[in-house]
This record gives structure tokens, sequence and C-alpha cells, in this order.
């Protein structure tokens, strides 16, 4: 006869020793975090990367690289090393926006002065009647991510799933924006992402220059009130409104330039890159992006750096 084995038992499931188990979970800690490597490699395979830029690896995601913080001197005119800059002095967008827009263009300037924190901004943009498209959107996309970070992304206008949700960045684009921070070491926790429009355009059509005018000064008083110490461009059109500059993107895209924001003491260094948007119907421009995207870190790692010197005197 041939006796049946005995049934398993909660108890006979768990009876390896601790240090058995500990190793298990150590080995699938271990493979996770292969698998993590082996993504990020193939977001850097999509972006065109075929060649390593560093002598060593460095593990990101081992190590979270620091945001960059606020220095004892402020960086506005600091341009890093290898960035030269499209113009050699600041620019000054305000002059060539405060041309339009009427009436309405100067109760936005003096509401927006009017804001002493960014609670009274969101407030001030939540009552203001001046431009249609609070008329026609769902919901005023105001800002996400950190405003204490030092470095501030500046996206177009809201889409559908922007104005939808109230948060700017989280459709498509969205997804491919966090996976481009992510592969620098930076993630929406670091970062505050703001938009030139806080209202969705009906269709997601092109603003007007007249709604660019108008909604400008809300976008200024927010980066006076947060004093970013880097910008990053996303797009053809925030690269116009932040620098007044006709060219296209191709022409702007990964190069320093300094952008002028009246009630700051300094220019604010900017990197006009493509619109993650951009980049998921083009794929070949994800070289360069990619390109924009070390230029970006090596940045941050410059201003890190620096900070930690002054630290020292």
């Amino acid at each position: 006869m041939i006796s049946s084995a005995p049934p398993i038992t909660p108890t006979s499931r768990c009876s390896r020793p601790a240090h058995h188990r500990r190793a298990i979970i150590s080995v699938t800690d271990r493979q996770a975090a292969a698998r993590d490597r082996l993504a990020a490699l193939r977001l850097q395979l999509a972006w065109g990367a075929d060649e390593a830029l560093a002598e060593a690896p460095q593990d990101r995601l081992r190590a979270p690289i620091p945001s960059a913080t606020p220095l004892p001197t402020p960086l506005g005119a600091t341009l890093p090393p290898d960035g030269p800059a499209v113009a050699g002095q600041p620019l000054a967008p305000p002059q060539a926006f405060r041309r339009g827009g009427g009436e309405a263009a100067a109760r936005a300037w003096e509401l927006a002065a009017r804001a002493a924190s960014r609670e009274e901004l969101r407030a001030a943009l939540a009552a203001f009647d001046g431009c249609a498209l609070a008329a026609t959107a769902t919901n005023l996309v105001f800002s996400d991510g950190n405003p204490d970070a030092g470095l501030v992304l500046i996206g177009e206008a809201p889409g559908a799933e922007e104005d939808r949700t109230g948060l700017p960045f989280v459709g498509a684009a969205g997804q491919l924006l966090d996976a481009m921070l992510a592969s620098i070491g930076l993630d929406r926790g670091k970062v505050l992402i703001l938009n030139v429009l806080p209202w969705r355009p009906p269709g997601n059509r092109t603003p007007s220059d007249e709604e660019i005018t108008i909604c400008l000064p809300f976008l200024l008083r927010h980066l006076v009130l947060v004093r970013p110490l880097r910008l990053v461009l996303l797009g053809a059109l925030s690269t116009r409104a932040l620098t007044g500059r006709s060219e296209g993107i191709r022409r702007l895209r990964g190069r320093w330039t300094e952008v002028s924001v009246p009630g700051l003491e300094k220019p604010v260094p900017a990197l006009p890159t493509y619109h993650p948007a951009y980049l998921l119907r083009t794929q070949a421009a994800k070289r360069e992006a990619w390109a924009d995207l070390l230029a970006l870190r090596r940045a941050l790692d410059a201003d890190i750096e620096k900070s930690q010197t002054l630290t020292k005197l």
C-alpha cells in the first residue's frame, strides 16, 4: 500500500529558518532592482543614447540625487560651463507682451502683483474673468510638484486630461515627462511644474498671442514667489513666451539662455527643449531630448557642488 503524503500546512510552509527567508527576500529585491535598471537602459536606448558619457557608471536608483536647493548666493546669472547662452544679454519678455491684451492684460498685471503668496495667486487666477479660456475650461490648472525645489518646468497649456484633473502633465505626455525626469534622477517631488496658460484652449488649439499676454503676468508672478534657480522651457510656445524669441524650438533647444523676470534681482538660466507631446509624435527627436536632459543634469550637479563649496567657506 502506498501511503499518501502528509498535507502541507501553513506551519510547514513557513518552517524554513529565518535567515533562509531573509536570503530569499534579498534575492527578490536584487531581481527587482535589476529589472528597474534594465527598464532605465531601455528608456535611454529609446532616447537614442548609444555611448557612455561618464568614466564610471552612476547608480541613480540606489542613491537618489539631491535636488537643487537654494544657495547662499543665487545663481540667477550663472550659466553652466558647457552650456553657451543663446543671447549675450538677458531677455525681458514682458516688454514684448505688454503691447497687447488691452484692459484685461493690465488688470492681470495688477492682480498678479498684489499676490504675496502662491495661495493668493491661485485665488486671484480663480477669480480672474479677463481671459475667455476660463469660461470654457473645466478646471484651473495651477501647478504640481515642489515649489521649493529650485527647478521649474514650464509647459504650454493644459490638455483634456489636465483640464479634467486640474493638474499639469497627467496624460500621455505627462507619463513621458515623468520617465524623462526619472532617467536623470528626478521626479515631481524635486521640480515644480507650471504652464504658460492655466486654462485649456478649446479643442487643444494653439493659444493666441492675446491669451498668452493676458496669462503671462500670473506666470511671471509665480516665478517671483518661488524664486527658481533654473527653468526648463517645454516646447516652442513656452520658449517664445518667456524669452521673446521667434526662432523655432529646433534652433533654440539644448542651449542655455537667461530669462529676466520682473521682481527677481537676476536673470534665471533657462533651457529650452522639446515638449513631451512632440516627442510622442516625433520619435527621431528623442535623441536630442536626451542630450538636453544630460545638459540639465550636469547643470544641476554643478549647482549642488557649488552650494556645498559655499557652505564650507
